[in-house]
């Protein structure tokens, strides 16, 4: 199999609509791109997966949506405004600006001077201002990433739920990092999407939970289309860990710029809790906290003891665009079909493709074919499997090749046959392997639950 390329990935992203720079007409913005048509049904559908297997097929697990605006002092007692940074060195010769621990050698990627500055730490976040004057008093921050508001609104969800150790709190979400060098794609940008989970134990449990976590990850990536001898586990050593963890497995992924991080899974025992706890001196803290005078809220639980503990989590976090690009590149293939023809395929887990079904008649602009084709696409819309699409472009074989290449499972055609005998036939193509037969028009819905469903 011939390994899958970026530019061949940006350039069927660009293409097709999946995926476009931002602000194009005005020469882009670096690190921050806008998802299309088919790029927004995509991550949607992975998003969806992320959710189901998270939320609605565990019963210990509890949603979240919170705001993006995040209070200074949230990310002051999470360690962030002291720690979120990077080494940062510029290059004196061609004013180059990058990150210091992806410097080789000595050298400038760009240039090759070895005249560079000494590395400084650079923070990530991206402040902003409340309100209509600027003073440090209104200032806040986009939030660096999904986890704090679970945190910070933990006692909130334990009374409205009555929830038991162990459980978790999912959120979907924006999240923002000013990037020193955004780079590979959508692989790291500045405006992205995470899907985290903090799942609360008991202090002792955590070890067992982890490793549960780092199994259960890795078969769900499994289900999404990535075989396991694409993916490796790396075990962070001590020495680089994050100032919150204890432990953090990464699930990592063969793109086409090579093996990076897809997910993190850490162990933060009770660090964020203890950070954001008042009167933490009530509790034997795991983790070195920060003493808190402005926090209102002892954000603890009751175990079964009756005593009250800071549990330790577990975070399972997942960077959606990530995500995307894994899947874009696992299911990107080019099939040689012989006698000079070839085509481009994606073979998307159907449960991921944008397009469900495509309905797609002979002939263009016919008045009782595409009658029936609008007939047969209200229809299947109502069973629920997703998108479907109606493809009028009067060529069949035109046709066929765009929804091989964006994904689409199945297509079912139209033709003088379906209007003209009893009972109404379609046929129906199967994108992976080309193949086609006839299906009565009555038997869709259930034809097309089964595949889907």
């Amino acid at each position: 199999m011939v390994a899958t390329t970026m530019d061949q990935l940006v350039s069927l992203c660009k293409r097709r609509g999946f995926i476009f720079q931002n602000a194009d007409i005005y020469g882009g913005m670096q690190g921050v791109y806008d998802y299309g048509p088919l790029g927004v049904e995509l991550k949607n559908n992975l998003k969806a997966a992320w959710w189901r297997s998270m939320v609605y097929e565990r019963d210990d697990v509890e949603g979240l949506d919170a705001a993006i605006l995040t209070n200074r002092k949230v990310l002051k007692y999470s360690g962030h405004e002291d720690t979120f940074s990077d080494p940062m060195t510029d290059c004196r010769k061609c004013k180059g600006r990058f990150r210091a621990d992806h410097i080789k050698d000595g050298k400038c990627p760009n240039c090759g001077s070895t005249d560079l500055t000494e590395p400084r730490p650079f923070n990530l976040m991206f402040k902003t201002q409340v309100g209509p004057v600027e003073s440090d008093e209104n200032l806040a921050y986009l939030r660096p990433e999904t986890a704090q508001a679970i945190f910070t609104q933990f006692k909130n969800v334990v009374d409205s739920t009555s929830r038991k150790l162990p459980f978790g709190i999912a959120q979907i979400g924006k999240s923002f990092r000013n990037e020193i060098t955004p780079r590979n794609f959508i692989f790291r940008v500045r405006e992205f999407e995470q899907a985290e989970l903090e799942f609360f134990v008991n202090p002792g449990e955590d070890e067992k939970w982890h490793e549960h976590w780092k199994e259960a990850r890795v078969q769900w990536w499994e289900e999404q289309g990535l075989p396991r001898e694409h993916i490796n586990i790396y075990k962070t050593p001590d020495a680089d860990l994050a100032h919150y963890a204890k432990a953090c497995y990464d699930i990592e992924y063969q793109f086409p710029h090579g093996m990076e991080e897809l997910e993190g899974i850490a162990n933060r025992r009770d660090y964020d809790l203890g950070n954001h706890t008042k009167n933490q001196e009530e509790f034997q803290l795991e983790a070195h906290c920060h003493e808190n005078k402005d926090s209102t809220t002892k954000l603890a639980i009751m175990d079964d003891n009756n005593k009250w503990i800071i549990p330790f989590v577990v975070e399972p976090s997942m960077g959606v665009d990530r995500g995307v690009l894994a899947v874009l590149t696992e299911a990107y293939t080019e099939e040689d079909l012989g006698e000079g023809n070839s085509r481009i395929v994606l073979k998307l887990k159907k449960h991921l493709a944008p397009i469900k079904v495509a309905v797609i008649p002979l002939k263009k602009n016919n008045e009782q074919i595409m009658a029936k084709c609008h007939e047969i696409k209200n229809n299947l819309l109502k069973l629920g499997i997703g998108r479907v699409a109606l493809e009028n472009t009067g060529n069949i074989g035109k046709a066929y090749r765009r929804h091989d290449e964006v994904g689409t499972p199945l297509c079912v055609t139209v033709d003088f046959e379906t209007i003209e005998q009893q009972p109404e036939t379609v046929t129906i193509r199967d994108r992976d392997t080309m193949e086609q037969h006839r299906v009565a028009v009555a038997d869709l819905p259930r034809y097309l639950k089964e595949y889907f469903l």
